[in-house]
């Protein structure tokens, strides 16, 4: 009976205040897509991270013949300078491995990496491909003097850090991130007022029901618990939409993204978004609750 009881009150509660109701249904899911867009961003960052870390290294190009660069002078590497620069850089301090790439694995490279654009690859000969060094460092973190020690050396070209050219990327993703969760927190605080401001309304359409209740000596968890479970369903229902919005999310954007890596570590997976899906609903489960309770506090007086 008083199972039955609660549940017609919230009933009636959805039915009376709809509109507010579906208002926050709306905010609640929005707030807990973004909060959870925000998390999934900060989980594939850090994969891509580690991804990185793992792979990144100091390129060391050489001169050709007829090279551009002012360092060069339009002359080639000689076979005496490739063997002493080789020396250099595997005693320079911070250096893990040393690889050297000639023009043909260079040009392979090149083809793999450019096959969409077909005149590109097509234009480009074996030749125009310079020779470099690939150096794995200890610490990626710690490219700065290895790539001091390259620089200005004898038939060195130019010297690159691929730490460097990913770094305004991964802060471009921290700071997509950032505003994301900020977005979200006031979204959530949006949520939170809209929860509160339906509870008002409820609790003052039904105080002659509630006043009827405390004569009778109702305790005050039965009297507010109809206008909970209000604010909870309506978190419930908010944070299935988010659910949704989250998993079209991964589908249409991080599996896209997924795609400029061939492994599969650097790729958000499903368990991330199962996380991040549990970890919104609860919030905006909570964050009902509280809004509730407070609002319930304030203008119920039970």
């Amino acid at each position: 009976m008083r199972a039955n009881f609660i549940f017609s009150e919230v009933w009636i509660g959805l039915r009376r205040n709809l509109t507010m109701t579906i208002a926050v249904v709306i905010t609640v899911a929005v707030g807990m897509a973004m909060l959870g867009v925000g998390l999934m961003i900060n989980a594939q960052v850090g994969m891509m991270k580690g991804y990185w870390d793992d792979k990144v290294e100091v390129s060391v190009f050489l001169c050709n013949k007829g090279s551009a660069m002012p360092t060069c002078n339009g002359k080639a590497i000689t076979a005496a300078q490739t063997k002493a620069l080789e020396a250099h850089i595997k005693g320079t301090q911070g250096v893990k491995e040393v690889f050297f790439e000639t023009q043909a694995t260079a040009y392979k490279n090149f083809q793999e990496s450019f096959s969409a654009s077909k005149a590109l690859v097509d234009a480009t000969k074996v030749e125009d491909m310079p020779m470099s060094f690939r150096v794995k460092l200890n610490d990626p973190d710690n490219y700065a003097p290895v790539v001091q020690a390259m620089q200005g050396q004898p038939g060195v070209a130019q010297v690159t850090d691929q730490k460097q050219l990913l770094g305004p990327f991964f802060a471009m993703l921290d700071k997509l991130a950032f505003y994301a969760l900020a977005v979200a927190i006031i979204l959530v605080l949006a949520a939170a007022l809209l929860i509160g401001n339906t509870v008002r309304l409820s609790a003052f359409n039904r105080r002659r029901e509630t006043g009827i209740m405390r004569l009778v000596g109702a305790s005050n968890l039965y009297i507010q618990l109809p206008f909970v479970m209000e604010g909870v369903i309506a978190g419930l229902v908010g944070g299935v939409f988010a659910a949704v919005i989250l998993i079209v999310t991964k589908v249409f954007l991080f599996e896209e993204l997924g795609k400029f890596f061939g492994d599969a570590t650097a790729q958000l997976g499903w368990n991330d978004v199962a996380q991040s899906i549990t970890i919104t609903m609860a919030i905006g489960v909570v964050i009902c609750v509280l809004a509730s309770f407070v609002t319930l506090r304030r203008y119920l007086r039970v």
